[in-house]
């Protein structure tokens, strides 16, 4: 599992843990059971704060993308299917949403981003 942080982004250090976290479950890039890396390797890894790390699990846990057994770690929880489907209709919906706001921004129109779109699901 790989996790780059940004001092550049508007989503604070235990935040982008989550969403990249989340984003490799959603993706199938991490199956159930998986096994995460400890809080204090994952820490030491990011070179970061061991109390980031453990907000971010808890997050993660919290939100049941995560389980965690005493003395074992941390694991992948089995997601129900529509659940993880609505999750990833979620993402798409905040993703597009994101990209409307911009394309408003620099003057587009419906037929433009439409024509965009095409393009983009055709490759």
């Amino acid at each position: 599992m790989r996790i780059v942080l940004s001092n550049d982004s508007r989503l604070a250090i235990w935040e982008q843990i989550v969403e990249q976290i989340k984003d490799a479950i959603m993706k199938g890039e991490l199956s159930p059971g998986d096994p995460l890396p400890s809080i204090r390797a994952l820490a030491r890894d990011l070179r970061i704060s061991v109390i980031t790390t453990k907000r971010a699990y808890d997050e993660l846990e919290a939100e049941r993308f995560v389980e965690s057994i005493q003395g074992k770690g941390s694991f992948v929880a089995a997601q129900d299917s529509a659940m993880m489907r609505e999750k990833r209709l979620k993402s798409i919906e905040a993703r597009l949403s994101e990209a409307l706001i911009e394309a408003r921004l620099l003057g587009f129109d419906y037929e433009e981003l439409e024509q965009m779109l095409r393009i983009l699901w055709e490759e």
